[in-house]
């Protein structure tokens, strides 16, 4: 199924956003063009596939094939532009960041079992 290739793009993109967190330094300029162009050209490819994956996941919902919530849904996008956004410019304190990591990880390892099932 196309939905759960998605979700385990997903979950890797999740991994190396992290990584990227852990090993790496906040930029020196925030304002920096270079490094403005350099995050959009990597994390493009990370929105449109989570815009895709929200539709497609939203319509598995609504079809009643997993007991997800909507709002699970929706917020585990949000929650994950949040980390797309904290990886680069390292600006949320660790806590936050692995709370956020967590909570994406939780609602798709939830939507791979029932995908499953």
């Amino acid at each position: 199924m196309e939905l759960e290739l998605q979700t385990k793009q997903f979950k890797e993109h999740l991994d190396k956003l992290k990584e990227r967190y852990e090993e790496n330094n906040p930029p020196e300029n925030k304002k920096d063009k270079q490094f403005f162009l350099m995050v959009k050209e990597y994390t493009t490819p990370i929105h449109a596939l989570l815009e895709e994956w929200e539709e497609k996941t939203l319509q598995v919902v609504k079809d009643r094939k997993v007991n997800i919530h909507p709002q699970q849904v929706t917020s585990t996008r949000e929650n994950m532009e949040l980390l797309i956004m904290h990886s680069f410019y390292i600006d949320a304190k660790r806590k936050r960041y692995m709370e956020l990591n967590h909570s994406v990880h939780y609602v798709l390892d939830q939507l791979l079992r029932e995908l499953r099932m």
